[in-house]
């Protein structure tokens, strides 16, 4: 069932939306060279707990996973591209790191997530990074009132194609608001002109991910971490909209210039 929200409803999910933005962002700094992944897990648990915000993540028990899951961040590693479980591990110069945020704050909900190279970065990995942002793009200027579903999926694959990516069409965007996980789901792979009509009030989060050279996935012996299929790299971007009558709202951004301290040199 869909629940459409109202104006109203939608300002408040995006107060959780620009805390989302800014955690992310603060992360995006953090990420360094020698920077342990625990500490980032870390990092976030205490911005969590200062905001009174309430993790998706924790205890987070879905079929898919071997559950519950006890982190409140996905971090994921070059070929992890999903629900990345964050263990004891100093990031390395060229990895490829990917964020993903949920959290709620006062009953609304709000999803996001970013990629980034840590340290020197190669073309072909930023060119992959860089494809995922475009579809991301792609994918919200065509969330307008009397689109479909179909149509921000098409906008993803279109995108993948030109760049020569594969698509997985297993784990895609989802329809959120009072609970991370809503309808409609929103897969990144589809047809114009097909599904769910798009109307004023839908709040979505679209989340294009691709692997650079095939569209299958596997899972780490943790039960969550998902990776590229062939050991190939992977990048994800990822926010939540609200459809307007003006047209797509993007909710996840942070409010202002992020600057956090480093927690080692």
């Amino acid at each position: 069932m869909v629940e459409l929200k109202s104006p109203g409803e939608i300002e408040r999910m995006r107060v959780t939306g620009q805390f989302v933005g800014e955690v992310l962002g603060e992360l995006r700094e953090l990420a360094r060279v020698g920077v342990n992944l625990l500490e980032l897990e870390a990092h976030v648990r205490e911005r969590i707990k200062q905001r009174g915000a309430v993790s998706c993540y924790w205890d987070y028990s879905p079929s898919f996973g071997r559950g519950p899951f006890r982190n409140t961040v996905c971090l994921s590693v070059n070929d992890a591209v999903l629900h990345g479980l964050p263990f004891d591990y100093p990031l390395a110069d060229g990895d490829v790191l990917t964020m993903d945020l949920a959290v709620g704050i006062d009953g609304w909900v709000a999803d996001a997530a970013t990629t980034i190279v840590v340290g020197t970065a190669a073309e072909e990995d930023l060119r992959l990074i860089r494809a995922t942002e475009e579809a991301l793009a792609a994918a919200i200027a065509v969330s307008l009132p009397g689109n479909h579903i179909g149509d921000i999926s098409a906008a993803i694959s279109a995108v993948a194609r030109d760049y020569g990516y594969p698509v997985n069409n297993e784990f895609g965007g989802h329809g959120l608001g009072r609970t991370m996980h809503e309808d409609p789901h929103v897969s990144n792979v589809g047809r114009p002109g097909r599904g769910f009509r798009l109307r004023p009030g839908l709040t979505i989060a679209i989340e294009p991910w691709f692997a650079c050279t095939t569209d299958r996935i596997v899972t780490d012996p943790d039960g969550w971490t998902l990776r590229s299929a062939d050991g190939s790299r992977t990048a994800h971007s990822e926010h939540t909209i609200a459809i307007t009558a003006d047209g797509p709202d993007v909710l996840t951004l942070a409010p202002v210039k992020v600057q956090v301290t480093h927690p080692r040199p």
